[in-house]
């Protein structure tokens, strides 16, 4: 296991009702993980993760420390596992992933990640009244011409309405969020471009300036926590680009919250690393699918349940 590295953490969106249940039956590590998030959350987080219902797992509130917690309770099955698991070069989560990413490099406690992602999804999700955000994915245009459309789109909408890029997630894929009409608008332009799109079912628009109330309580919830030092750096969304130091990591998840996710980015950045193999660790092959369009010859295995840990061997080698 001697090839450069690194590890991704999936994003909402990657939850499923059941994920990583073979990890938990298997692993007395991942059964501690969640363990620890009982006793912080209550035992109804995980009733819900391993036995639905969907649409309960679905809200926000629910879903962010549900993946967070899943990611690190397969993180931790894998050290189990294999404990010569090499520290990667370099570490990435995809919008909420970057929770697990800096608590797998030892920044934040498995206690807070799930505090503090509880406490974004209630604020996300309070930020804005239901029906008056939207996000869309608009494909087979480039992200200049998103960019450019949505602002032509925010200068047709009344006075106040925004609609921006959230997420740069891949060529020919950028998210866009902001309010209904102004979503629907750039959605339309985007049409007479030759582009594709579709709304998302979410419950808020995400990495919107909408978002500025939940980046305030976070920012608030974020004071009482303590930020450790850091085994490895972490490319975050906001930047794409690493960072090692604790007193950053703070302000970079406030950012966060209402900022652009700038994932293409941010592979772009860590395949010029030199990087050659990441591990997608947590629910989901989302982050695969993206690298794939990102940087063809940076492979990425997913690893969520035994079967797939049986492949990391001959991956890394």
């Amino acid at each position: 296991m001697s090839v450069k590295t690194a590890w991704f953490f999936p994003g909402q969106g990657s939850q499923a009702v059941g994920m990583a249940k073979e990890t938990l039956l298997a692993s007395a590590a991942a059964r501690g993980v969640w363990d620890r998030v009982d006793r912080e959350l209550g035992p109804e987080l995980r009733t819900i993760v391993m036995e639905g219902p969907e649409d309960t797992l679905t809200l926000t509130a629910n879903a962010q420390p549900a993946i967070v917690t899943t990611s690190l309770a397969v993180l931790a099955a894998l050290r189990e596992r294999f404990p010569d698991l090499p520290t990667p070069a370099l570490a990435a989560g995809h919008s909420l992933g970057e929770y697990s990413a800096l608590a797998s490099a030892g920044a934040l406690s498995v206690e807070d990640a799930a505090r503090l992602v509880r406490a974004r999804g209630l604020a996300m999700q309070e930020a804005v009244p239901a029906g008056v955000g939207a996000m869309a994915a608009i494909m087979a245009l480039d992200a200049t011409v998103v960019t450019e459309l949505c602002a032509e789109a925010e200068q047709a909408s009344p006075a106040g309405e925004v609609v921006r890029p959230a997420n740069f997630n891949s060529p020919g894929q950028v998210v866009i969020a902001g309010h209904a009409d102004a979503v629907k608008r750039a959605i339309d332009i985007a049409g007479s471009r030759g582009g594709k799109s579709k709304l998302l079912n979410v419950s808020a628009p995400f990495h919107s300036p909408l978002m500025e109330p939940a980046a305030r309580a976070l920012e608030a919830r974020l004071a009482e926590v303590t930020i450790s030092p850091l085994a490895f750096p972490i490319v975050t969304n906001v930047e794409a680009r690493p960072n090692q130091d604790p007193a950053r990591v703070k302000e970079l998840l406030v950012k966060q919250v209402d900022g652009t996710v700038r994932w293409e980015e941010t592979v772009r950045f860590m395949h010029e690393q030199g990087i050659t193999r990441a591990l997608e660790i947590g629910p989901g092959k989302a982050l695969a699918g993206l690298s794939k369009r990102i940087a063809k010859d940076l492979k990425v295995l997913s690893v969520c349940d035994p079967a797939s840990f049986d492949e990391i061997p001959a991956f890394l080698s």
